[in-house]
């Protein structure tokens, strides 16, 4: 791809500066600065992809990629889509038909002459971003060079967008990159894994290192898991804190995994004694394949939490041109509409999933048909040491998806806003030079192309929403944290200062909308034990009524289950004011049934 001197200008500073740009996805090694005036020490993380190399993954290849078929619609403007290897996606790959709208294709249909084509390298995605938006700029209608369309995860769009945006905006605010829909979901395939005890008891995870690609998805993932839990997070990969999780920095997602498998030990600082000591991996951050060859090359890890379990964490986002698209509506709602409609399609029939395999694998030129059709959906497989271990899961989205991830149907929660703060927020809390700041959600979100389909056609299938029943109960823990929510004294009504902790209590459980969710009361000692025992559970209801009012979708019956303890479970003495306040409290326990 030739770049103009612009582009190459804004690359250079993009790289040398770089303070807004958050590389998640490139396989370079960037490691936080040492010099930072913002440096953090370990810290507890606020409450908050993809198959891209697969290596020996599916030796025996059965079933070969869908075969090439000539382009079918180049009457039409070309529209190019750059986006990584990702089962998400599969609805995106059968409405295309191959790696340009075949003649048979649902994009072809629609009138889109959509381009597929692999891009691994988020850099590169900018840069073509840039382009794209520098050709326009100087009068093309349909730009030849650059990118029309990226895809990238949404727990990092926040990063991503910022140092784009910062850039494109000297075009003008119009050049602006936007998120115009989802193509699906991560879930299951990007997982925190550990060992066995870390699953049983997360505190054993202190002092624990993990090897993973650093602000990246699957780092997030742990983030969150630790901001849950009330464990430390160790940002400096430089050292050690025997009281925090400490990371070793790898390359990429199947470098993660391969650290672990081959025992990679490496010496670092005790923060605590400032001795040097020899600490060696225990843990990796990764997605599929890494988690396969992790599985069956030495075993022993085991999934402590996933987008299975975070299930609105990691949305495949399109991300396309403001000022393009608001000039090509047309060609922008007839893809969105095409990859809906094919989401449609492969969740109703086991076919359509097969044939999007086979299309994946031609375009993604990677692996064969049945390794994405096997690692499409959660499967539970022995890894070396005998243990059961959970690999892969993604789904796709079609409209009722869409309308549910951007909040636009009534009972609903926007969930990618929720993602898109709370990552944003947790970035920030361990690299605050990296991202002091980001774009408000509505300069960088566009819905009303979903709107104007939804308007003009009703969704062919519903939503995939989770269920639970009710008498579902909590088989694992996955996380357990306290709340200091305040209520008026001795009632169980909110006080004004209740709403920033309940508006970040939702968001948490919005993003974590795979779990059941237990709401624990808990009081002082001051007044008799009945009454106490009697407002520790009419608080528990009030934090479960407020849920379930703000967001009925995504928190239905059987969801939230409320547990009062009274004064009986002290977590300090009520000896003191400090105390006391400590012990008024409300705990919410994420589990899996």
């Amino acid at each position: 791809m030739k770049l103009t001197p612009l582009s190459k200008i804004l690359i250079v500073a993009l790289i040398v500066g770089g303070g807004g740009y958050f590389a998640y996805k490139n396989r370079e090694s960037i490691a936080p600065s040492a010099k930072s005036k913002n440096e953090v020490g370990s810290n507890i993380p606020p409450v908050a992809s993809l198959p891209s190399d697969a290596p020996g993954s599916n030796a025996g290849k059965s079933t070969p990629a869908t075969p090439a078929a000539p382009p079918g619609c180049t009457d039409k403007p070309e529209v190019r889509f750059y986006h990584w290897a990702w089962n998400a996606q599969s609805g995106l790959m059968l409405a295309t038909g191959g790696k340009q709208a075949t003649a048979d294709s649902l994009m072809c249909k629609n009138g889109v002459n959509l381009k597929l084509i692999r891009e691994d390298n988020v850099d590169t995605m900018q840069s073509l971003m840039m382009t794209f938006a520098e050709k326009h700029k100087a009068g093309e209608a349909h730009p030849k060079d650059g990118a029309h369309f990226v895809a990238i995860m949404g727990d990092g769009s926040a990063m991503f967008l910022k140092g784009l945006n910062d850039r494109l905006t000297k075009l003008g605010d119009d050049y602006m990159a936007i998120i115009v829909g989802s193509a699906g979901y991560s879930r299951g395939e990007d997982k925190f894994m550990g060992p066995p005890e870390w699953k049983a008891n997360p505190q054993t995870a202190r002092g624990g290192l993990v090897a993973g690609y650093l602000r990246d998805g699957d780092w997030n993932i742990a983030l969150k898991w630790l901001g849950d839990n009330r464990i430390p997070n160790n940002p400096d990969d430089k050292s050690y804190d025997p009281d925090a999780l400490n990371w070793v920095n790898a390359n990429d997602y199947l470098d993660a995994a391969e650290k672990y498998i081959a025992g990679f030990c490496t010496d670092l600082k005790n923060k605590k004694t400032g001795k040097k000591e020899n600490k060696c991996v225990q843990g990796v951050v990764t997605w599929t394949p890494g988690d396969v060859n992790v599985a069956t090359k030495k075993g022993g890890l085991v999934s402590i939490v996933s987008t299975k379990e975070y299930r609105a964490q990691m949305p495949n986002v399109i991300i396309g041109h403001k000022k393009w698209m608001a000039a090509n509506r047309d060609i922008v709602k007839g893809m969105l509409k095409s990859i809906f409609e094919a989401g449609d399609q492969i969740k109703n029939d086991p076919n359509a999933q097969k044939k999007a395999a086979g299309i994946s694998a031609l375009v993604y030129n990677e692996a064969d048909a049945d390794y994405w059709a096997k690692y499409f959906n959660v499967v539970v497989e022995k890894d070396k040491q005998g243990l059961d271990v959970e690999l892969g899961g993604s789904s796709v989205n079609n409209l009722a998806d869409n309308l549910q991830t951007f909040g636009l149907v009534e009972g609903s929660s926007n969930l990618f806003g929720a993602t898109y703060e709370v990552f944003a927020n947790v970035v920030k809390s361990q690299y605050p030079d990296m991202l002091p700041t980001w774009y408000p959600l509505a300069q960088i979100l566009d819905t009303s192309y979903i709107k104007e389909l939804a308007s003009a056609s009703a969704p062919a299938t519903p939503a995939d929403l989770p269920k639970f029943e009710p008498a579902a109960k909590v088989k694992q823990v996955i996380s357990r944290r306290s709340w200091s929510i305040e209520f008026d004294s001795g009632k169980s009504t909110f006080t004004k200062g209740a709403d920033a902790v309940l508006s970040e209590l939702l968001n948490d459980l919005l993003i974590a909308g795979g779990t059941l969710v237990e709401v624990h009361g808990h009081t002082d000692n001051l007044g008799s034990v009945e009454k106490n025992m009697m407002l520790s559970e009419e608080r528990a209801f009030a934090v479960k009524t407020w849920l379930e009012r703000m967001s009925p979708a995504n928190f239905p019956q059987g969801r939230i289950k409320v547990f009062a303890h009274g004064q009986s479970e002290p977590v300090e003495s009520n000896a003191t004011a400090a105390g006391k306040a400590k012990n008024r409290r409300v705990e919410i326990v994420l589990g899996v049934q």
